[in-house]
């Protein structure tokens, strides 16, 4: 069914569900910037506001559009930047 998650003392919050055959979040995060850790793919659409991310081996960070998506490997970490709150949509594979 459905599973709340909520991190970095409640700036992020997302709802968890299943996708067909795949794992997905939507979820919201306030102004600032997080650090995440992955354990599998992971595809990121922006839904609502505004994101930069520095992935894994690069140093400058990347804009992220509304309806664009990114794709993050399994076991690495990445940061995002969020301007204003902002929401996602995550699919894990």
């Amino acid at each position: 069914m459905f599973e709340g998650n909520e991190y970095f003392d409640g700036n992020v919050k997302s709802l968890a569900f299943n996708a067909g055959e795949d794992k997905a979040t939507v979820g919201v995060m306030a102004a600032g910037e997080y650090e995440f850790a992955t354990n599998c793919v992971e595809h990121m659409t922006l839904i609502s506001g505004t994101m930069s991310v520095m992935l894994p081996g690069s140093s400058q960070w990347r804009t992220i559009a509304v309806n664009e998506m990114f794709i993050v490997e399994a076991d690495v970490s990445f940061t995002v930047k969020i301007e204003v709150d902002s929401a996602y949509l995550c699919l894990y594979k």
